[in-house]
């Protein structure tokens, strides 16, 4: 993976701000807090050793816009390490990366197919590129009831249905670490002339260790983007898309970046994805060991237990043909006996100082990550042994299961191209009578006039001008009856659907 070993060690970018605060130099440059010395006392303590390199492009710091300096340098490295042929840093998370790709590759009206449960940047990525999109709908975990993904049969149907379709667009691993190998998919979108294009944001330690999956570029992606800051350890909103291959369109993604990411990138966030890249090329796999022994001992503890149950407890290749790789950084803890739900389960664990990633109808998911410390594992141990001693968890006979909401049947399997346009929203909040608001029962049948999104984790119910069906109608009472929070919509505070008139 790593060919530019006698610079694997370094960090270009990092050094060389580390190198000009060494120099003192007195600043007449924006950012306005000169280096940290406007901060108030309050902040001092958190915010000034970060603002201290929070730099601008001045000489010799380089230009993220037009990198041919120690940022270029930055980012080269990166591209070794993580096994691109091309890679740019991106200061506004993986979303950025995802309008970045599709708009790099649709234009409007074209046509590309898309895994149903996606995050919410790609529809924006497709509203800003006019594109049209095929949604192929995942499959739904059967223990968990999670979205997964998507057989390569229907990718195969839709293609056959929609031959001018310009890519493939897979979200791979999904927000529970489950995944599918990107091979096939690869040689089935290349052997027609087509892209795959791959979300990978919770899968930048992906082909570092051989207890994770492989990542997306070895298995012949054209373009993937990844949060650097999800599971490695850049700052929040560190990102990278990597590219290789020839059908992509480099030229269109930097000009791109240029236009969607700030004129005024973060060097501090940069930095750390250089320092980020470091760690991996120089003890990636050393680093995930530890982080995996760690993990590993806090399922050993579960299994032990035997209070709650937990997902994924095997990682098999071929499990299935929709879910054939998981992360062994997710653990997805629920209680068996429907004593406690994962809302419930989640508010005893914030109780006791451990915050967890997100909830759904019954399960809570807990992100480990390399850095995750021994010491960490232990005090969400303890505060589960006290959860079980507050808590009986008994079984209860006469109790219905706690239904997991979000395994209802709302997907059709290959839709009609849908449309998206930046003019709709436009139109709806300057145009009287454009919209209305109306019950959930009475939208029924009506196209919705927002994107419903429950969050986390931000996997869009409901798109602009999508029909609302029953199912999903049920689903949103469901969501909101559970306290899910939502975004996009006003529907989790007034329990009413916008919808075009």
């Amino acid at each position: 993976m790593c060919s530019q070993r006698s610079k694997q060690s370094q960090a270009p970018l990092f050094e060389a701000m580390v190198a000009h605060h060494g120099h003192k130099h007195v600043s007449f440059h924006v950012p306005g807090h000169k280096s940290g010395q406007g901060l108030l006392d309050e902040g001092a303590n958190f915010l000034r050793t970060v603002m201290s390199i929070d730099y601008t492009e001045i000489t010799g710091l380089d230009d993220l816009h037009h990198a041919e300096g120690v940022i270029r340098e930055a980012e080269q490295l990166a591209a070794d390490c993580f096994g691109a042929e091309d890679t740019y840093f991106l200061i506004g998370g993986s979303t950025v990366g995802n309008l970045a790709m599709i708009s790099a590759v649709c234009e409007k009206d074209d046509i590309i197919l898309v895994q149903r449960n996606v995050h919410k940047s790609v529809i924006h990525g497709l509203m800003l590129a006019g594109a049209r999109a095929v949604f192929i709908a995942p499959d739904i975990h059967p223990e968990t009831g999670v979205a997964t993904s998507i057989h390569i049969e229907d990718v195969q149907q839709a293609l056959e249905q929609y031959p001018e379709a310009k890519a493939l667009f897979l979200t791979n691993p999904n927000y529970y670490g489950m995944g599918v190998n990107l091979k096939p998919f690869a040689e089935l979108m290349h052997a027609k002339g087509k892209l795959l294009l791959v979300d990978e944001a919770h899968g930048a330690h992906y082909g570092f260790h051989p207890e994770v999956p492989a990542s997306a570029l070895s298995q012949g992606a054209d373009a993937v983007v990844q949060s650097t800051h999800k599971m490695l350890t850049a700052m929040t909103m560190g990102a990278m898309i990597h590219v290789q291959g020839p059908r992509i369109n480099r030229m269109a993604i930097k000009q791109l970046l240029g236009m969607l990411q700030s004129s005024s990138p973060s060097y501090p966030i940069m930095a750390s994805l250089d320092l980020a890249r470091k760690r991996m090329h120089t003890e990636g796999k050393d680093w995930l060991e530890q982080g995996i022994t760690v993990v590993n001992e806090f399922r050993s503890w579960l299994d032990e237990l035997n209070k709650f149950d937990f997902h994924p407890r095997e990682f098999p290749e071929n499990q299935s043909q929709r879910h054939q790789t998981a992360d062994p950084f997710k653990v997805a803890i629920y209680d068996p006996t429907n004593t406690l739900t994962g809302s419930e389960l989640k508010d005893r664990l914030e109780a006791q100082g451990c915050f967890v990633e997100m909830t759904d109808g019954r399960q809570v998911l807990l992100v480990f990550t390399p850095a995750s410390s021994r010491a960490d594992m232990l005090r969400v141990v303890h505060a589960l042994n006290n959860i079980c001693s507050d808590v009986p968890l008994q079984k209860k006979e006469l109790q219905a299961p706690i239904s997991n909401i979000l395994k209802l049947p709302y997907y059709t399997q290959i839709s009609s191209p849908i449309a998206f346009d930046m003019r709709d929203i436009s139109k709806a909040g300057r145009v009287e009578g454009a919209f209305s608001k109306v019950s959930v029962q009475d939208a029924v049948g009506k196209r919705s006039a927002d994107m419903v999104i429950p969050y986390p984790p931000g996997i869009p119910y409901l798109y602009p001008g999508e029909v609302i069906s029953a199912s999903v109608a049920e689903a949103l009472l469901q969501l909101a009856a559970s306290g899910i929070k939502f975004q996009g919509t006003e529907f989790g505070q007034t329990q009413k659907l916008k919808i075009y008139t």
